[in-house]
């Protein structure tokens, strides 16, 4: 699932060994980061679909061979037609309807963010980046028994929409089992109208029509107008300093690129490299509570919202700091206030890949449905599910979403609006050179698993893998709860309980994938906790 080139010129690394593979064969017919990162996408999209496909969004993070850093936004849009009390029925929040079926899907991005990446600086055709995924869904692949697991969750929802039961389920409307060949002549016949036209197919034409026919059909709000409206945004990373090293991020509607930032920036106040394991655990704890509160109040969509660039502040960081306790936990009861909250503010305007080439292209992509299989929507004669992206705005002030996280005025539903995410592409500078791409899949401990990578390889120098595999804690300020992997020390966990942590052993951490450039040349390592989930 992640490799370096035979020659030394790049490395790859995703979930899915067919499309790292797909990856590997771009760089062997010429191509650079950008051409390798763009098939990995769309092969994800026919073997990993439970989280990703072209009906969901991304955001991709590029460092170019020339030193820019590039920020593309992706991100699925609300329809012209959203109100704020799109999920109240009578006055009361319904939270199916922002989960599953036409009201939970947003228009998706993708298509538009890949297109408009490799027209920027791949060197193959648009076509060679989907070609070889479009004969992969052909063919077809045996799935998994985690493919197989994802589908019997969502069965039920996929019985209800004749597009993913007729791909998905059997005869009898059950999952697929493991070692069943899954073909989709549907997504292929897309990806090749879509390597022959383009974006305009998407969004202005063929599938855009459809898409529009079966929302008016559904219940819907999507319109071919909403299809034909979307565009991509070209965002300003964020940036801060760790250690020597330069972090760059995703700004909003990313909380991603802000709170990793902001978390490391509360940990840099404190001698994290030198402290003992528990300390250290409990101090990333800690932060992880005070960013999250601010999360929940401050960010959303900055074209829409007022999201201030304070949260970014050293000295703002260094105040929450000075709230921390090493040898207690403590509760955090709200958001904090950062400087010039109200001057100085953002510009207006779920799976990772990593990718980098010799030549300093370094692309980290985001890229997701949101819950299993999005919406459980696949348009009919496309192959395409749709996300459920919608369920990402704060549908209701302190409702949780289906990760748990709430929100505020700053993520409400409105037309046109990115809803928030916590999708974190990272990459990382020394002395201005690109040494580092790292990013995750998995909700809200998305910040978290990128942050404590980074913190295991910038602060503590470990080697790649080992700043993976290494335990992982998560907690988000709501619910009053903290998240560790089961197989970190019960001296750890211990010490982490006396200090007043409310803490449970959480086997499903996401993914990581990440790229460092190392003394021999790149080290490419894909989440080894999905190994141990495939035994």
């Amino acid at each position: 699932m992640a490799a370096v080139t035979g020659d030394g010129k790049g490395a790859v690394a995703s979930v899915n060994s067919l499309a790292t593979q797909l990856g590997l064969e771009a760089f062997a017919k010429g191509g650079n980061a950008i051409d390798a990162a763009a098939a990995v996408a769309f092969a994800l999209g026919v073997v990993d679909t439970p989280n990703s496909g072209i009906g969901g969004g991304c955001f991709i993070l590029v460092h170019w061979a020339d030193g820019r850093v590039e920020a593309i936004d992706g991100r699925e849009m609300a329809p012209a037609a959203a109100t704020a009390e799109l999920y109240l029925v009578d006055g009361k929040y319904q939270p199916q309807l922002s989960k599953t079926g036409a009201l939970a899907i947003g228009v998706p991005g993708s298509v538009a963010a890949l297109e408009a990446l490799v027209k920027r600086g791949g060197k193959l055709k648009w076509q060679e980046a989907i070609l070889p995924a479009a004969a992969l869904a052909d063919s077809g692949f045996a799935i998994d028994g985690i493919y197989s697991k994802r589908l019997g969750w969502v069965a039920e929802h996929m019985q209800k929409y004749p597009g993913s039961a007729a791909v998905f389920l059997d005869e009898k409307g059950k999952p697929l089992l493991p070692g069943t060949t899954l073909k989709q002549p549907d997504l292929a016949a897309t990806y090749r109208k879509l390597a022959k036209q383009g974006s305009e197919y998407f969004y202005r034409g063929e599938f855009a029509q459809k898409m529009d026919e079966w929302m008016k059909a559904n219940g819907g709000l999507i319109t071919a107008k909403d299809f034909a409206n979307y565009r991509v945004l070209d965002r300003t990373p964020v940036k801060t300093a760790f250690n020597g090293y330069q972090v760059f991020g995703f700004p909003p509607p990313s909380s991603g690129g802000t709170h990793v930032a902001q978390i490391l920036n509360i940990l840099e106040t404190f001698p994290i490299a030198t402290a003992p394991e528990a300390d250290r655990y409990h101090l990333i704890l800690e932060a992880m509570k005070r960013a999250f509160a601010d999360r929940a109040y401050w960010m959303g969509d900055a074209d829409f919202a007022d999201v201030p660039r304070g949260l970014l502040d050293k000295s703002y960081a260094k105040k929450l700091a000075s709230t921390i306790v090493l040898d207690k936990a403590t509760p955090v009861k709200t958001y904090g206030t950062p400087p010039n909250v109200s001057t100085d503010l953002f510009n207006r305007h779920t799976t990772h890949i990593a990718t980098a080439d010799a030549e300093g292209n370094w692309v980290a992509i985001t890229t997701t449905l949101n819950t299993s299989f999005g919406s459980k929507v696949t348009i009919p004669g496309t192959g395409v599910v749709m996300n459920n992206q919608m369920d990402d705005f704060a549908a209701q002030t302190g409702q949780a979403n289906a990760f748990g996280l709430v929100g505020d005025s700053a993520n409400k539903v409105e037309a046109r609006k990115r809803p928030l995410s916590s999708m974190s592409p990272t990459i990382v500078l020394k002395n201005g050179k690109p040494v580092m791409t790292v990013g995750a899949a998995g909700g809200p401990t998305i910040i978290n698993q990128v942050v404590q990578v980074l913190v295991n390889r910038l602060a503590l120098n470990m080697p790649l893998e080992q700043a993976l595999n290494s335990p992982r804690v998560h907690h988000q300020w709501k619910p009053e709860k903290g998240l560790i992997d089961p197989f970190a020390s019960e001296e750890l966990k211990q010490e982490l309980k006396k200090r007043g942590h409310d803490l449970r052993d959480w086997p499903g951490f996401g993914s990581t994938q990440a790229i460092a450039l190392e003394k021999d040349g790149f080290v490419a390592v894909a989440e080894p906790r999905l190994k141990e989930r495939m035994q």
